[in-house]
């Protein structure tokens, strides 16, 4: 697959990468990883990231602003994204051809070329890989791209704490720290918080609700993201903070939007991604997301949890 990747690439002249909505330092990583690989790789050629800005992650890249009539006869690549829906940027149904590259389970296959490796611990060890096989054929990997992947590894991986890390993710990593760029700063960009948003947390591990099975989850509304002066995708930059507390095996961060509340699930081992698909969601065994629209639905959700963990 990597092989019948390289040679679409070869062929078009206009390459426009997408990645998944609420973007993450992998999606960033991925999509805007790739792009300096073939800016670098292929100066003639027209490449650009596209979607909807993350002030979170401008740190990471400044996406790219192209008119609808770019696609036409461009080659799209869709990075990190499970399924169609949370494509961001509805305009990747445009070009001439598609080709989905993503590690998380293939259930919207979709594109005229797939390449899904559910072993990977993130997408940008999928690019690193793309480049490893195509660096004999003129690939080239810039010292951009090597920050922009290393980025997403460490991100989808919490910092290599997570199960998905392999002995393939550390030799990768060890590689790309061989590049110029300052890992120290890029860790302060990502782990950083500010004083609100730390305060947030202090609620969170305060408040939480911890029931007897090891169960737990905490309920963000919408007025207590404003008494934080926090917005939404702040507070999902906490979710992985209820993982230290002694006893929890898996738990749900339920935080309210305009219109539906986002639910972040996390798990330490039991296998999640099956109560996130019930509520409109999906994504790794032991990370995924959904989306419910009352809180009512709060005390669905955690009875389908607590039935995966007993």
């Amino acid at each position: 697959m990597k092989e019948k990747i390289l040679e679409l690439i070869e062929q078009y002249d206009t390459i426009i990468v997408h990645r998944h909505v609420r973007p993450d330092p992998d999606a960033y990583g991925s999509q805007c990883g790739l792009v300096e690989i073939l800016k670098e790789s292929y100066p003639n050629k027209k490449v650009y990231a596209v979607g909807q800005d993350e002030p979170t992650l401008e740190y990471m890249r400044k996406l790219d602003k192209i008119e609808d009539d770019v696609y036409q006869g461009a080659l799209v690549i869709v990075c990190d994204t499970a399924n169609t829906d949370r494509v961001c940027d509805k305009r990747y149904t445009l070009g001439d051809k598609l080709i989905k590259i993503d590690h998380h389970p293939n259930e919207d296959p979709y594109g005229d070329l797939l390449w899904v490796d559910t072993t990977a611990s993130s997408c940008s060890e999928m690019i690193y890989e793309l480049y490893l096989f195509g660096k004999d054929r003129g690939l080239k990997l810039c010292d951009e791209a090597a920050r922009l992947l290393f980025a997403g590894i460490v991100g989808d991986t919490g910092r290599f704490l997570f199960p998905s890390t392999t002995e393939k993710t550390f030799t990768y990593a060890g590689e790309l720290i061989h590049y110029e760029f300052s890992r120290t700063e890029l860790f302060d960009r990502m782990y950083e918080l500010d004083p609100n948003i730390i305060k947030l947390n202090g609620y969170i591990l305060q408040n939480f609700e911890f029931q007897p099975n090891g169960a737990a989850f905490i309920k963000l509304t919408k007025e207590l993201l404003e008494e934080y002066n926090a917005k939404p995708s702040e507070a999902s930059l906490l979710v992985g903070s209820l993982g230290d507390v002694k006893g929890i095996k898996a738990w749900v961060f339920f935080i309210e939007e305009k219109d539906q509340i986002r639910v972040r699930l996390r798990s330490k081992g039991p296998v999640i991604n099956g109560v996130a698909r019930k509520f409109n969601g999906g994504g790794h065994p032991l990370a995924s997301g959904a989306t419910i629209y009352s809180w009512d639905e709060v005390e669905d959700v955690m009875k389908e949890l607590n039935t995966v963990l007993q």
